[in-house]
């Protein structure tokens, strides 16, 4: 893809978090982002952020927005792949000193793997989910990108989780995800399997299709969706 690299216009309020604080923060985080400057964006979330009464939830949120905008702009030709790369990684730098500041929730007692499956390198949008799992008491394990599936299958083995989650956000990278669940389904036909990322958004069926018992269209929806699932208290 050849890309613009100027600057991106301000995300439309429609796309940003519900209240104004988080919506100006969003869009100075977006341009920190985009400028790759690290230490400002991770300024902007601690101080201007946290600091300022924002919960863990709340810049999460503001994150999230932030990638999805970046995500858009690459999609739209406006940035580079190399830009897309630099403000995930500025968000992975950011994400891993915001979950230092979370506070402990008291434990659910349901277990939760989170993976990617095996070819799938983006790993930011599950790296959210299983934070934000975390954050609402799930005991999680999170196993990061490109999983292959006879490891996946293992550590359900071993781990014997309540629910099981996978992240796909590319395309060509569905494949991977009906032949893990297949794999999944011989095995272990009763675990529940949630499924999320790029992919599921572009495919709204696939969830349906692979026989996932949720789909979320974001960290908190998935959140919520698994508290219900599970039976336990939001």
């Amino acid at each position: 893809m050849t890309a613009s690299m100027g600057r991106a216009e301000p995300m439309a309020s429609a796309d940003l978090p519900s209240s104004r604080e988080a919506g100006s923060l969003c869009a100075s985080y977006l341009e920190a982002q985009l400028g790759g400057n690290r230490r400002e964006a991770l300024r902007l979330i601690m101080e201007d952020g946290l600091q300022r009464g924002l919960t863990c939830i709340d810049v999460h949120k503001v994150i999230q927005q932030a990638q999805s905008e970046i995500g858009r702009l690459w999609q739209e030709d406006r940035i580079t792949i190399a830009q897309e790369h630099m403000a995930t990684a500025i968000s992975q730098v950011v994400l891993s000193h915001v979950y230092q500041y979370a506070e402990a929730t008291p434990s659910n007692g349901k277990k939760v793997l989170v993976a990617c499956v095996e070819g799938e390198l983006h790993d930011f949008p599950s790296r959210l989910v299983a934070d934000a799992l975390d954050l609402a008491g799930f005991e999680v394990r999170y196993l990061g990108a490109s999983v292959p599936h006879a490891s996946l299958l293992a550590m359900i083995d071993s781990h014997a989780p309540d629910l099981l989650v996978l992240s796909v956000t590319m395309a060509f990278n569905v494949p991977s995800l009906r032949e893990a669940t297949r794999r999944i389904r011989e095995r272990h036909p009763n675990l529940p399997i949630a499924v999320g990322g790029g992919a599921c958004t572009w495919q709204p069926a696939l969830a349906s299709e692979v026989g996932a018992s949720l789909a979320g269209s974001d960290a908190a929806d998935l959140v919520e969706k698994a508290q219900l699932l599970l039976g336990v208290g939001s």
